[in-house]
């Protein structure tokens, strides 16, 4: 944890992280300090993301205690295999809790491959249309599958309310392509790594009204704090990799990110 680490001077606009897993160790059973120290950092808001019911009562249990914490909610591939029509349905009512903001993160996952492929694409497909039903954007997990998931996103089209790829790792087509879908490409930790050079290219032509910035954590701590664990606070290191490659102020980019963020998921903003 970075309790006791000195985290660069915080902007002077506030950061939303739209992506972490609060509800997750070791983060759950320090929430109010992790929130805290997010907060002392510059980011204001976090959208805290359950993956499956279990998961997903906690990231409310986290989202109710908290002011300017919010929750998605939705089953992630790797859980695709003991989805049910009973757990469809439970999840569209945790859904339907005022705290959500959005439904996911769903989607494929073609690295691990913890459920088998036609299985992940069936609960993608049902999610899908859960999410239009419930007027919530999707948060989008894709994993060595984006082709198969943007050509899915693209039948099941149009998103009225919009959506957002989480942890961007395509290429520039399929950046694209999730740009034509009005969809967002949210940006973790990883751009600071230094072999990452195709993200930060596509980042550089990305349109500003069209990023948002998150963790992802406990996972991907950013640079340098790759290897331990990640949290909200160090989002910080992320908004100054975005700025650098774009040629921009670390204000400027928290602006915009969090201007986007409020946007999509109806997040207050000041």
């Amino acid at each position: 944890m970075t309790a006791g680490n000195r985290l660069p001077k915080p902007t002077a606009t506030a950061l939303t992280d739209t992506h972490a897993h609060l509800e997750l160790e070791p983060l759950f059973k320090d929430a109010a300090q992790v929130v805290e120290r997010a907060k002392s950092a510059g980011v204001q808001t976090i959208i805290t993301v359950g993956i499956d019911l279990e998961d997903a009562r906690l990231a409310l249990d986290v989202a109710e205690r908290f002011p300017d914490v919010f929750a998605c909610v939705g089953f992630h591939p790797h859980n695709a295999r003991s989805v049910g029509r009973s757990g469809i349905a439970e999840m569209e009512q945790l859904a339907r809790h005022p705290k959500v903001v959005g439904y996911g993160e769903i989607g494929l996952d073609f690295f691990r491959n913890r459920s088998p492929h036609p299985v992940q694409k069936s609960v993608f497909f049902d999610q899908l249309f859960v999410a239009k039903s419930l007027g919530k954007p999707v948060v989008i997990h894709l994993r060595n599958a984006y082709e198969e998931g943007l050509e899915m996103l693209e039948k099941a089209a149009p998103f009225p309310e919009g959506g957002a790829i989480h942890c961007f790792s395509g290429d520039e087509n399929d950046a694209r392509r999730a740009l034509n879908l009005g969809f967002y490409i949210s940006i973790p930790g990883t751009i600071t790594y230094k072999k990452n050079d195709k993200l930060r290219s596509i980042v550089r032509t990305l349109p500003e009204d069209r990023i948002l910035l998150e963790t992802d954590c406990p996972f991907l701590s950013p640079e340098p704090l790759k290897g331990k664990t990640n949290e909200p606070a160090h989002m910080i290191y992320t908004a100054m990799a975005v700025a650098e490659c774009r040629g921009v102020t670390i204000d400027a980019i928290a602006e915009s990110t969090t201007t986007n963020a409020a946007r999509l998921f109806k997040l207050p903003h000041s």
